[in-house]
């Protein structure tokens, strides 16, 4: 049996007391074909392309909070995009978004459907703490495979486990050898919303979530729930 825990450290709310996480998680899932998914992430695309047309990307309202969250913890939000902004930029060029396995499919099918980041990491095999904070020494981020390890800036908001850094910049790059593959059975989502998201749209979010994970990869949902200022934490153990 593993032990988790899952926290938001109360310093992100108190810079930001509007911001919540939905967290998911998933056993047992087959993460591989579901050739139906593409269908549904190029109809995505295609909602996004009219929803911003002649749209000031930077300006929407759900892409703002995040650049404005961004600075505030001293990154460029014109170098280091949150991932719901890198993702419309890319559909709006006209591009189209690679199909990479279902379950990272599902996430950025709700992402561009609900205009925020959703995010997906495979549940670490020996369990352990799960920790939303700013960045502490000894912090480090491998970005690539066998290349150096990073040092986080101090005050970013990183996702971590201990003192490995699984996310950068809140949403903004997971580490190398964090990726869901097609092997993945076992999951955590992470699903963002920052004001003017509410916490209603990120449950609606979260349930299409596991509705596109039963439905593509008969995967069981064991946990689904909202962290926020008011619960920062919770603990659960897979069996």
């Amino acid at each position: 049996m593993q032990e988790f825990e899952y926290s938001i450290d109360r310093a992100v709310f108190a810079v930001h007391p509007g911001y919540c996480r939905g967290v998911i998680v998933v056993r047992d899932a087959e993460n591989s074909g579901a050739p139906r998914l593409q269908a549904l992430l190029r109809a995505e695309e295609d909602r996004v392309r009219e929803r911003l047309h002649g749209f000031n990307i930077a300006g929407h309202p759900a892409i703002a909070a995040w650049r404005d969250a961004y600075r505030r913890f001293g990154a460029k939000p014109s170098e280091h995009r949150a991932s719901i902004e890198a993702m419309a930029r890319r559909v709006i060029k006209p591009d189209t978004l690679p199909t990479i396995n279902p379950l990272v499919d599902i996430g950025n099918i709700v992402s561009l459907r609900h205009m925020l980041p959703a995010g997906v990491h495979p549940l670490p095999q020996a369990g352990g703490r799960i920790e939303l904070r700013t960045t502490k020494p000894g912090d480090r981020f491998l970005p690539t495979i066998g290349g150096a390890t990073e040092t986080p800036t101090d005050g970013e908001i990183v996702l971590c486990q201990g003192e490995q850094v699984l996310t950068r910049r809140w949403t903004w790059r997971q580490a190398a050898g964090t990726q869901t593959l097609p092997e993945t059975t076992s999951v955590f989502f992470n699903i963002d919303g920052l004001p003017p998201i509410s916490t209603d749209q990120v449950r609606a979010a979260m349930r299409d979530v596991e509705q596109l994970v039963g439905e593509h990869t008969g995967g069981r949902i064991i946990l689904s729930t909202v962290l926020s200022a008011s619960k920062p934490a919770l603990a659960f153990h897979v069996i």
